[in-house]
């Protein structure tokens, strides 16, 4: 008789255990929905060959989500103007690397509203994490311009642009590396 009673209760406890490895399941989801929502600054897995190449040649090829859909679009129209360099491709790679950069351009609070001339450097958030980095420190040769990530983030190429991970680029003055520690 007690063999019966033990096997019913694990029965009984199995849909019990089941509910809350549910739960458990479900919280963990939840806890990571904030990560989740700003994962558009990483660079995507299928990176167009095109991409890489073109747009790598002269800077960073920058992750899609770091700009919405509007800017890539006129970024992608004004090639032969890009930025004060013709940068025209051919109609093929326009047409396939302007579908990626729609398809995986970013749509989270921080891009939804397109910077002023389309510039990620313009970005109000870009602004506001740079605040505090000199001018003169843009300029420096191991720099070279904002546009430059790598020389600073580790992890640029992949989209990672944590505070983290960042290295001093070289030159800096020791007034400037003060102003980085802080």
């Amino acid at each position: 008789m007690s063999l019966h009673l033990n096997l019913s209760f694990a029965h009984a406890a199995q849909p019990l255990r089941r509910s809350v490895a549910l739960a458990t399941l479900t919280l963990l989801g939840l806890a990571s929905l904030p990560a989740q929502a700003d994962r558009g600054r990483e660079m995507p897995q299928n990176v167009p060959k095109s991409y890489s190449q073109e747009c790598a040649a002269c800077h960073l090829a920058y992750p899609p989500g770091l700009l919405p859909a509007a800017s890539w679009q006129r970024i992608m129209k004004g090639l032969d103007r890009h930025y004060g360099t013709d940068a025209s491709l051919e109609p093929a790679q326009v047409q396939e690397i302007g579908r990626w950069l729609d398809a995986h351009a970013g749509t989270y609070k921080r891009v939804r509203e397109a910077p002023p001339e389309d510039r990620i450097t313009r970005s109000a958030w870009f602004e506001r994490k740079h605040r505090k980095v000199e001018p003169a420190v843009w300029k420096l040769p191991s720099v070279k311009s904002a546009a430059q990530c790598a020389a600073c983030h580790t992890g640029a190429e992949q989209g990672r642009f944590d505070d983290d991970d960042l290295r001093l680029p070289a030159g800096l003055s020791a007034a400037q590396k003060r102003a980085w520690r802080d």
